[in-house]
């Protein structure tokens, strides 16, 4: 009886594979992840961008709040009265202070000032001219 012979597929002897990504094509693909890196850089750059603003406002506000506490707190005291924007100012970062403004105080038993901040923009104007504002009462004393 003669041996059965299995033909291969396009005429390939059997036991031989060719490894794909090799031979004539792969010239053409070269340098194509590079191109894709530099299409998507734009939108990472975008997303960087938009978490440091997220942090500044998130740190506007805390400075704001800080802000508001301390000179409550000056404006309640009957001798010290007559500082409290100094004393809010001073309880700020020098650079978020310079864009605060401080409310004089209101209110009879209790004390009520506001701090309002405007919020840095580092995303080129998307932002807008926002501002955070944090308000604290102290009783008087």
């Amino acid at each position: 009886m003669a041996p059965v012979r299995i033909p291969c597929a396009a005429g390939r002897r059997p036991g031989r594979v060719r490894a794909r990504g090799r031979g004539r094509g792969r010239g053409r693909d070269r340098g194509s992840t590079a191109i894709e890196y530099l299409g998507f850089l734009p939108v990472l750059i975008l997303i960087g961008l938009a978490g440091i603003q997220l942090g500044l406002i998130a740190y506007t506000a805390q400075q704001a709040g800080t802000a508001a506490r301390a000179a409550a707190r000056t404006a309640a005291q009957e001798d010290v009265s007559g500082s409290y924007a100094q004393v809010g100012r001073a309880s700020m970062t020098g650079w978020v202070a310079e864009r605060s403004q401080i409310s004089p105080p209101a209110g009879g038993d209790a004390v009520t000032v506001t701090v309002t901040v405007k919020i840095p923009d580092i995303l080129l104007g998307m932002l807008g001219d926002r501002t955070v504002e944090k308000s604290a009462t102290m009783p008087r004393d």
